[in-house]
């Protein structure tokens, strides 16, 4: 296991890189601190395959380090660097049993033949494998090789981390979340460190400890969860976190405020002061629809609204409602009663965040 360190790092795939327009990473700075579970999360496109391949060294930096527990590994071979990669697709050895598939990486080390069956039986349990060990691995289901694809990344405890690029995709949906729990348990059993690359937030939060989430080839914020839910630092996190994302509105800033359509904001004295220091092109306040409290009848400091739609997912709804000529969602529990034609909408000032320029703005403290 070990702490993985990334210095100054960007990559282009261009030979002679001109603009920012030619990175599919621009310069970051991060670490994997040892024994973490953590997860890499953006839309396709975002770099973070770029950036899973340069960890394993299946692809070098245009610049900067990769360091492991502060040594530099740019020059070595994901082997050498003894990295353990699953990939997309799952990559077996269809002539060989499952039981030889797993074995294999610890053969290769040379290990005796009984610490070798003791380690393939043990992450053959965990991965529910037991059953088909003596098959042949080109008789499996596609979501068994995936599982035969992640023992082999598995079975060698010595490794520095194991890096899961998209394993899943591949995976019926109802043993998705099976697997997730089995990786969760595997890492808390073993405690390695492991870089999950996943498009779906719901992967991430039930993987990872912590997620970076990765938007134009920059990690834009790092944190649990509940502080990518909760306090989005970036809009991209606020859109991209969260079923619907965060309700964005463009605003103007006033003396004791911010306004958008006729309606006024207040900010608290501390986050406008700062917001006289910014310059800036664009602002927003961002909130989830979590927070944003409808009533079916007019309350006190709550703005009046147009009901557009009602979608009913069972356990809760999803309102979309127009707000001083804005479009916003709000999310009501099942035995909340429904407003009809009009609501009257609060955004309470606890939950409600200032973006300039699309980072979140804090107050003075």
């Amino acid at each position: 296991m070990a702490e993985i360190r990334l210095h100054r790092l960007a990559h282009s795939y261009s030979r002679q890189p001109s603009s920012a327009a030619d990175y599919a990473l621009h310069e970051l700075e991060h670490v994997w601190e040892q024994g973490g579970a953590y997860a890499l999360l953006g839309p396709s496109g975002c770099g973070k395959s770029t950036l899973l391949n340069i960890i394993s060294g299946l692809l070098s930096p245009s610049q900067g380090e990769v360091q492991f527990d502060g040594q530099p590994v740019n020059a070595l071979s994901p082997q050498q660097r003894n990295i353990a990669q699953v990939f997309q697709f799952p990559v077996v050895y269809d002539t060989m049993s499952v039981f030889d598939n797993l074995a294999f990486p610890l053969r290769n080390q040379g290990l005796d033949e009984q610490r070798v069956r003791a380690r393939v039986e043990e992450i053959a349990e965990v991965l529910d494998l037991g059953a088909v060990l003596k098959k042949k691995a080109r008789n499996l289901s596609a979501d068994e090789k995936q599982k035969v694809s992640m023992g082999r990344g598995l079975v060698r405890d010595d490794v520095s981390a194991i890096l899961f690029d998209e394993p899943l995709t591949v995976i019926d949906p109802h043993l998705k979340w099976k697997l997730r729990r089995k990786l969760k348990q595997i890492h808390e059993q073993f405690n390695i460190t492991m870089i999950y690359v996943t498009h779906d937030q719901l992967e991430a939060s039930t993987f990872a400890d912590k997620i970076a989430v990765m938007h134009g080839g920059r990690i834009v914020q790092f944190g649990t969860p509940r502080e990518l839910f909760e306090r989005p630092r970036h809009t991209f996190v606020g859109y991209f976190i969260g079923s619907p994302g965060m309700n964005l509105i463009e605003v103007r800033a006033e003396a004791d405020g911010v306004s958008f359509g006729g309606l006024h904001l207040p900010l608290p004295d501390g986050l406008r002061e700062r917001l006289a220091e910014q310059p800036r092109e664009r602002l927003q306040v961002g909130i989830r629809p979590e927070f944003v409290q409808v009533w079916d009848r007019p309350i006190d400091d709550a703005f009046e609204a147009q009901v557009l739609d009602i979608e009913d997912l069972g356990t809760y709804r999803i309102l979309t409602l127009e707000l001083a000529g804005v479009t916003l969602k709000a999310r009501m529990g099942e035995d909340r009663p429904l407003p009809e034609g009009r609501a009257w909408v609060s955004l309470p000032a606890q939950w409600l965040m200032l973006y300039v320029d699309d980072l979140l703005l804090e107050a003075t403290p």
